[in-house]
Parts: C-alpha cells; structure tokens; sequence
C-alpha cells in the first residue's frame, strides 16, 4: 500500500488520505480548505490525481473539511462509491447542500460546485454498518468503527490483508455533554491521528456553571448574547446546557433562538440517532425545545430589533458566513452585550481575530468597532487535547511501525510528535502536501 496526503498537512482543514494498492485507489476524507483567502483558494488549483481513476471515497465523518469537496470531484469526473456511516449520510445531505449554495453566494466568477452539483453527489454515497467489512478493489478491505467525535463519525480501517492503517479522524473526548467517549483500539500497523489540539490542554471546569455565569452577566448589564456555533454536536451541547440551567432556575427566563437552518436541520435529526450519543433518551425532544427556533430570513431579522436581553446561537462557528454576521452588525458595538465563542477557531478567521483581541471587524466591506464583551468557553471543544489523545493511543498493545500527525497547524502538530516519540519511541512524521509513504 501506499498513502499519500492530499490536504490537512500541516494545517487543519482540507482532509484527503489517498491510499493506492494493486490499481485500486481509495480517498479516505474528501474535505474543503477553510479560513483565509489563500486557504481557500487551494478548493479552485487543480485536483491532484484524474477524479476519474479514484475507485471509492471512505468518510470519517461529515464535516465539511473532510466532505465538502465532494461535489466538486464528482463534478470532475469521479464515479465509485462514497462509504460512510447513516448518520454520516443523513448529516451529508443536510450540509453539502448548504455548502453548495454557500458556494454560489460566494463566488467571484464561477462556484466550485453549485446546489445542484452537491445534491447529484448524494446518489453515490453507501451507507455501511459499523464494524462490517467492506470490500473494494481486489485487495482491500475498510471498516468503520464508531468513534465518538460528532453523529455518524467513524475511525476508518484499512488493511491489505498484510498491513492495517488506522484513521483517526477528528478524536472525540471521552467526557462529553452529548457524546459518548471514543472506544480504544488495540492494534495497527500505521497511524494518521489529527492534531487540533496536540499542544493544548482544554480548561478543567464545569463548562455548564461557566455559561450561566455569562447568560446571568449579560442579562443584567441588559444585553444580548451571541453564541457563534457549529451546526453539528456544539450547537445540540449548547441547547443541552441551557436546557440543564433552565431546569435549574439557574439563568433568568430570556428568549433563546436557534438561528441557523442548517443547525435547526441537524437538531430535527439528532434525536433519530439516539444509539450514538449521550443524551437522555426519553428527553431528547424536550431538551431541543429549549429554544425557538428561526429557520426564515424574515424571523432571523426580527430578532436584530429586539429591546430586551436574549440569547442567539448562529452560525457559522468561526464567524466565517451565516446569520451570525447579521446579528454582529447590530450587537457587537454596544459594550452591554458578548459575543461567546465555543469552539476552536481557526488561524485567518474573524472568529479567532476577535478571540486574540481584535479592536473592529469588516462585516460585508464595513468595519464594526468591538466593544462588545468577547468571551471564551475552552471545556466545550469534541476534539481531544494532547493528554486525552496520548491516553487514547494508550491503549494500542503493539509498536505501530509508523504515524502521521495531520490535522493540524504546524506548531500543534510538531509538539503531539514530540510528545509520541518521548512516550512510545515509535517513528512519528508530519506529512507534507502530496508527499507519498510506502506502507510496509
């Protein structure tokens, strides 16, 4: 076998993993490049290899830097099938269309795909059960193992019937609000494990106690929270939480609003699936009650009028697009209200401008003074940090012949490798882009 790295070298988003062996070519991940303009413009360059010749795409799971660049490969010429988890296929659904449309709002000239191209990308994805074999090509065989990290995310195994290579994909943390712990695997040959956070520690505190802290400071400076948040498990952790502080009288009774379509989607859905997560069975329904939810552009106006103190989770997380822009034009210049980011921001973004410090904005070619409060809660992230991922690769009982640290940005990624080696001696790289390893 042999893998070579088409994206998430070096740099966070952008997953693709090509593995080749005896003619048969298998993309594990399929991701977009996210953050600044130069990231981005990567999803324009050429595709390295003739989609074409690839044979079948295998998903971790369905964010978009590990699926979003699926349509546009199909829209070039590839053909086999794309394996994935149900969950993986239902979440696809909802967010490659959106993704589709962002990209026609975006685009200068041409998009890189449209709605139409995301929604004829569907009728090519199988989905497989977890812990079955799936074979494709004349030597290879894949199997998916629930991992923990969002609905539907799975490690992907892959062997030749020789040698077996693990894929991480985004490590869940094994104390979650929504999510049950990543299981441990005992062996592979080879390793591709993701470095979010591979020189960080999450905060230790109580995550549930820190957001009433916020919503109780708010409302009484009579203001307005906004909660930048991803559409998948941060959004649902959020909804749980306050639910949880609701149940307890703990905040004041303020309006809360899910505002993003693409998340009230992935609610309605979360509930179908509750084998995989941690949430409460009998109250799944009633926990999502919690906030009104606004999917019309209308009711997503209504709300910037408001003249009282509410909370408003929107996206995109990385206040990179979505309705939360909207909401940030009318709230963030008025220093009675906080904008709370719950998530990991990424290098280029305006979320991670405004987390380091930012002083103004540009929303939509105007600048934006910030005064409003910005604030952070580091408990919440479903990546693991470098103590839960070296305690997960813990538990594998051989020496793993070789492992690649993706995922990551450089400084995260060369101190996970530090530590691996000082702690299990096995040989730890950080791929480049396009380089190419012999697996065996």
């Amino acid at each position: 076998m042999k893998i070579t790295f088409l994206g998430a070298t070096q740099e966070v988003t952008g997953s693709k993993y090509l593995i080749e062996d005896k003619g048969t070519k298998i993309l594990v991940d399929c991701g977009l490049f996210q953050g600044d303009k130069e990231l981005r413009g990567q999803n324009m360059d050429k595709f390295p290899i003739e989609p074409s010749s690839i044979d079948a795409i295998v998903l971790t799971h369905a964010h978009i830097d590990h699926t979003g660049y699926i349509p546009a490969l199909v829209k070039d010429g590839f053909r086999g099938a794309i394996y994935c988890s149900k969950a993986t296929y239902q979440l696809s659904s909802i967010m490659l269309l959106d993704s589709g449309r962002v990209q026609e709002k975006e685009a200068t000239d041409l998009p890189l795909y449209t709605e139409k191209d995301a929604e004829y990308a569907l009728q090519f994805f199988k989905v497989v059960d977890y812990d079955t074999i799936v074979n494709i090509g004349t030597s290879l065989k894949v199997t998916l193992i629930r991992s923990g990290h969002i609905l539907g995310s799975a490690f992907v195994i892959l062997s030749d019937g020789k040698q077996t290579v693990t894929f991480s994909g985004d490590l869940g943390r094994p104390d979650q609000l929504t999510m049950k712990p990543p299981p441990y695997l005992e062996k592979t040959d080879f390793l591709v494990i993701e470095s979010t956070y591979g020189d960080r520690l999450h905060e230790q505190g109580d995550s549930i106690k820190e957001l009433g802290h916020i919503v109780n400071e708010t409302v009484e400076k009579g203001g307005v929270l906004i909660i930048p948040s991803f559409a998948v498990s941060r959004t649902q952790t959020i909804l749980y939480a306050l639910y949880l502080l609701k149940e307890k009288n703990a905040i004041p009774k303020v309006p809360i609003f899910l505002d993003s379509p693409m998340a009230i989607r992935v609610t309605d859905l979360f509930c179908d699936f509750k084998a995989e997560h941690a949430l409460p069975p009998l109250l799944c329904d009633d926990i999502f009650d919690v906030a009104t939810y606004t999917p019309t552009a209308q009711q997503s106006k209504k709300i910037d009028t408001l003249k009282h103190s509410a909370i408003i989770i929107a996206g995109s997380g990385m206040v990179t697009g979505g309705r939360v822009l909207h909401h940030l034009k009318s709230f963030i210049s008025d220093a009675k209200n906080t904008v709370l980011f719950v998530g990991f921001q990424a290098e280029g973004t305006d979320g991670r401008a405004l987390v380091e410090g930012a002083k103004e904005i540009k929303i939509h070619d105007k600048l934006y003074n910030v005064r409003a409060e910005i604030k952070r809660i580091n408990t919440l992230s479903g990546h693991a940090d470098y103590n839960e991922i070296l305690e997960w690769l813990s538990h594998f009982q051989n020496s793993l012949k070789k492992v690649f640290v993706t995922h990551g940005e450089i400084e995260a990624s060369r101190s996970l490798q530090k530590k691996m080696e000082e702690r299990f001696g096995w040989t730890v790289v950080i791929p480049k882009y396009l380089e190419s390893f012999d697996l065996d």
